[in-house]
């Protein structure tokens, strides 16, 4: 959810042979304090080197600047460290499991003999400011075998998992995560030491492939969060250990600004708001990610789907259905598994056949194509369809409606032939931006997901990665927009797009995607027949534009704070009569914005009229339209807008007008949306 940052980009500078980096930094005149200090450089290859390396021979190199993306990362590791080093020093027992940087912060894994409480995280945080003040040093050591290794991390038992892991994996990294090998990298085993300030005395050490800065006088501020449990290595097969959260930033200012975005970010959380404006629930009874809509909820999910299914078939879209199971050999064929195994339900055993809950739309849709013989003359074949789909996700994942297990997707194939492709995806991604603003959301970049050529996950030729690669970077370039690599974010049958849009406060959200396939099409034994007679295997473009339609509303509502729109507002005006004899005037008046489609009440409780303005600004209500003896005698009623400003005095005629063409224009009534 955070925004990408433009990395402070320093000249290159020359290591000489035999130097530190830290000297060519200093005859360069670069800083190494402050908010902008260099921490570590950039080799040729792209590694990341902490500034006591020293290259055999002269290299250029890039300086990387705390405040920069890299920079943070390695600010956020080495606090990490810190706070390791601290819990080991107040609870000696601790083991440690590991200790990456994440977005915003960073967490790191203990077991320990009981759950860690508030007053625990407070000590930790005072330890960690003491070894912060200290000024210790980091310093990386290379083992010189697995041996040397377990020797000295004989009293770790998650670490020596991690070599063991190292070992039977040639050296390569192959089956971590990322967090794991944040530890141990994908070549030779390091472990860093963390130094006193003046001397070599060794105060604490972790397996670790760095790099991190040169001290901890740099860690300008940070702050412990809370604590979790979490399995080890993320199976529940596993031990449960205590993670602990917490952030870094290079200066104090820069944490004041992030913990206020969490205040609001607090404020906005969709799963609150969908309880206070009574949208959408989530039953225990139901198992967790398996959101209900409330009537309210439902309003808004209508809406957004009457408008996708509209745009679509305006677009040249047909609509289709297709079942929410299917057998197992469906998923085989298509490729899905077993890269997506891990994410689908386990399978159900009927009359002598695996079922699977379909978590992807794409292979269905292949057998619609498939079903009949297609032409050139049918190309663009366009499908889409509101397919309902089921993912696993883990219960730690799970969160709210931006992290669910049962969801519907707006998803489209469009089969086009190679020439055509590239139109295609111009078509996909205009779309897509006019719905996105459509909806208000106009701050936004593009995400290019390319493969990673040193994993086996990926399928197809190099030729046909490197086509499909450049014609998506090559449309989404003409947009103007940011483009940002993704390396090896790519689904396995081929590279994507994704808009990534950044909502009210800041946060980035990955919404709609474009994805070019070249695969699939081959392992369903989809053609055409060309103009020359020939049969010819069609390109398969996968685009989602709300991605899905329960995450949209979950990211709609925490960007407009709850007060949507007028032409998405479960209710848009409510009638608030100054005295009981006052409500027939207004249902007269609600009745004919009734008959115009809009969605309208009148509050005809007992309760005072403040009361009733008070009650419509909670449900952030975008009309309250008021009546009195003055309205009643004039024929007007007054508005009293969200943002507590009012136009009095509104002709009965002209204010209908003015509602209707609020709704139909789909802008906020009123100059705000809260």
């Amino acid at each position: 959810m955070s925004a990408p940052r433009t990395p402070v980009v320093a000249d290159p500078v020359v290591v000489a042979a035999g130097t530190t980096a830290a000297d060519a930094v200093a005859a360069a005149g670069l800083p190494t304090s402050g908010p902008t200090a260099i921490v570590v450089v950039r080799d040729p290859e792209g590694g990341l080197r902490d500034l006591d390396w020293t290259p055999e021979a002269d290299t250029p190199v890039e300086p990387v600047a705390i405040d920069s993306p890299d920079g943070l990362n390695v600010l956020r590791h080495s606090t990490a460290h810190v706070l390791a080093q601290a819990v080991q020093d107040i609870f000696p027992e601790a083991k440690l499991g590991i200790g990456p940087p994440i977005d915003n912060g960073f967490y790191y894994d203990f077991a320990v003999d009981k759950p860690f409480q508030p007053e625990d995280l407070a000590k930790l945080e005072k330890r960690m400011q003491e070894i912060v003040k200290s000024g210790q040093r980091f310093r990386r050591r290379r083992f010189e075998s697995l041996d040397e290794a377990k020797a000295e991390l004989a009293a770790e038992p998650y670490k020596l998992e991690l070599v063991d892991v190292k070992g039977t994996d040639a050296g390569v990294g192959a089956g971590l995560d990322v967090g794991e090998v944040m530890e141990v990298g994908a070549g030779e085993l390091t472990i860093y030491d963390n130094l006193a300030a003046n001397e070599d005395k060794v105060c604490w050490s972790d397996l670790c492939r760095g790099p991190h800065l040169p001290n901890t006088r740099l860690i300008g501020a940070f702050k412990l969060m809370r604590s979790a449990a979490a399995y080890w290595r993320g199976s529940e097969k596993n031990p449960q250990l205590q993670r602990v959260y917490g952030t870094a930033w290079p200066t104090r200012d820069a944490l004041k600004a992030y913990l206020k975005l969490l205040e609001e970010a607090a404020r906005r959380d969709h799963r609150k708001l969908g309880r206070d404006l009574d949208l959408f629930s989530f039953p225990d009874e139901l198992g967790s990610g398996l959101p209900v809509f409330h009537p309210k909820g439902g309003v808004i999910k209508r809406e957004m789907e009457d408008y996708v299914r509209a745009r679509h078939i305006e677009e040249g879209f047909q609509y289709v259905g297709t079942p929410h199971v299917s057998k197992q050999g469906l998923f085989e064929t298509s490729g899905h598994l077993p890269y997506y195994a891990d994410t689908m339900f386990p399978p159900m055993e009927l009359e002598g056949s695996a079922y699977y809950l379909k978590a992807m739309n794409c292979p269905m849709h292949n057998l619609i194509y498939r079903s009949r013989g297609r032409s050139y003359r049918d190309l663009p074949l366009r499908l889409f369809e509101f397919g309902s789909v089921y993912r696993f996700e883990k219960s730690g994942v799970v969160h709210g409606l931006t992290r669910v297990r049962g969801f519907a997707q707006d998803d489209s194939h469009s089969y086009v032939t190679p020439e055509q492709a590239p139109g295609e995806i111009r078509h996909l991604l205009n779309f897509i931006l006019g719905l996105l603003r459509d909806f208000g959301l106009d701050d936004f970049y593009i995400e290019l997901s390319t493969r990673d050529p040193k994993s086996d996950k990926f399928i197809g030729s190099d030729e046909e990665w490197e086509n499909a690669t450049r014609v998506l970077e090559e449309v989404a370039l003409e947009t103007g927009l940011e483009l940002v690599p993704d390396p090896g974010g790519a689904a396995y049958y081929g590279p994507k797009i994704s808009v990534q849009a950044r909502d009210a406060i800041g946060r980035t959200w990955q919404m709609s995607t474009i994805q070019y396939d070249f695969n699939q099409p081959a392992r369903f034994g989809l053609e055409y027949q060309a103009a020359d007679g020939t049969r010819q295997q069609p390109v398969m473009i996968h685009s989602a534009k709300f991605g899905s339609i329960e995450r949209f509303l979950g990211v709609l509502t925490e960007h407009y704070a709850g007060a949507f729109p007028a032409w998405l507002a479960p209710v848009q005006v409510i009638g608030i009569p100054i005295r009981e004899e006052h409500t027939g005037y207004l249902d007269e008046f609600v009745a004919a914005l009734r008959a115009e489609g809009i969605r309208a009440d009148v509050d005809a409780s007992d309760d005072r009229m403040q009361k009733k303005i008070r009650n419509a600004q909670q449900q952030k209500i975008p009309f309250m339209a008021i009546a009195g003896d003055s309205d009643v005698e004039a024929g007007t009623v007054s508005f009293r807008y969200r943002d507590g400003s009012q136009r009095n005095g509104v002709p009965l005629a002209e204010a209908v007008a003015h509602v209707v063409e609020v709704v139909r224009s789909r802008t906020n009534a009123g100059p705000s949306a809260e």
